[in-house]
């Protein structure tokens, strides 16, 4: 078989993520789909009610919201355990020197599925990335990405080493099996630098989502008479990065689709005077201790604005969370503030 950059950053290559065994991962994806199949039709009907066609409520879907208050009060218990956080390899301790030698954890494990056949998300197959970026580069993948920091001025970015002095670094925390909170177990992340290796602050989140914005919008405006510098990337370049792989699947939104390492919502309206579904790129955040997501929703510019060049790039709303807790789940509530500050925007 043959693996490319593009599986890997798609999360299609068959590397395994961290749990060993295929069969639990196919029990858990089955899982996962029945529980969509399941509430599906009824959010259909809901929809259909809106639309004005009188559909009776069943007893059914009544059950249903039932169940999903539960789900919720389940969820929202102290102590709630995210089963993922039970495999070892998260609290490793072994130190590596560099990404190559951390391959050796899984470069002898059999593939999951043919690569391009499946999406499973896997930080091993950003391990393998990182390894591509460093070969290529001839530079250490750490000091590649320090410089990269340094051109994006966030200087608040950086790798999450348990020996060096980091001013205002934060303690995380967990809750034990009582449901009490703990502090978080020591853990070396150097065997997963691009996949959950880095620390950084809400500022610099928000200036590495302003670049991309920049880079993705400054394509569209032609009229700026040479004033407006060119992007960290090509508008291209963020576009395919933005744009939905098949066969992929994002767990935080049903209605999204992973692209190249971000989940991705594209605009989309079925029914007039309907919920309307707004591009936007995201993308979680979860480590041992910590919870993350970085939003950004574009604003939807008119030609006219873009022709006249009365607005500059980026137009758009940036949320960016981090939180010291382990199993949050940020995606939603980004998603809600981004939405909130646009239609204060528009309202205007």
């Amino acid at each position: 078989v043959a693996i490319t950059t593009r599986l890997l950053v798609s999360h299609l290559s068959g590397i395994r993520h961290y749990e060993k065994d295929i069969t639990k991962v196919k029990e858990e994806k089955e899982k996962a789909n029945r529980a969509f199949k399941l509430t599906k039709p009824y959010q259909d009907k809901e929809q259909k009610e809106k639309e004005g066609k009188g559909i009776e409520k069943t007893d059914s879907v009544k059950l249903r919201k039932e169940h999903e208050g539960e789900v919720k009060s389940r969820n929202s218990k102290p102590g709630r355990r995210d089963k993922e956080f039970e495999q070892e390899e998260y609290y490793l301790k072994e130190k590596f020197e560099s990404v190559i030698e951390s391959l050796k954890i899984f470069k002898n494990d059999p593939l999951f599925f043919k690569p391009g056949d499946q999406f499973l998300y896997s930080t091993y197959g950003f391990t393998l990335l990182s390894a591509v970026v460093e070969r290529v580069s001839g530079q250490k993948f750490t000091d590649y990405m320090m410089k990269m920091f340094r051109d994006l001025d966030m200087l608040s970015t950086v790798l999450d080493d348990n020996e060096a002095m980091i001013y205002n670094r934060a303690r995380c925390y967990v809750y034990n099996k009582k449901g009490r909170l703990v502090n978080a177990p020591y853990v070396d992340n150097s065997y997963k630098w691009a996949g959950g290796g880095f620390l950084s602050s809400v500022g610099d989140l928000l200036k590495f989502g302003n670049a991309l914005l920049y880079s993705y919008q400054a394509g569209h405006f032609k009229n700026t008479n040479g004033k407006l510098l060119p992007g960290y990337l090509k508008p291209d370049t963020v576009a395919m990065m933005w744009t939905p792989v098949p066969k992929t699947e994002v767990s935080w939104d049903r209605d999204g689709q992973y692209a190249m390492a971000w989940a991705v919502v594209e605009k989309k309206q079925q029914y007039g005077c309907c919920r309307q579904q707004r591009h936007y790129a995201s993308h979680t955040g979860g480590a041992v201790g910590a919870s993350s997501v970085l939003l950004i929703l574009p604003e939807e510019l008119d030609s006219e604005a873009i022709d006249t060049g009365l607005v500059a790039p980026p137009r758009g709303v940036i949320v960016s969370i981090i939180c010291n807790m382990q199993s949050v789940s940020l995606n939603s509530t980004a998603l809600k503030i981004a939405r909130e500050f646009d239609k204060e925007k528009w309202a205007q």
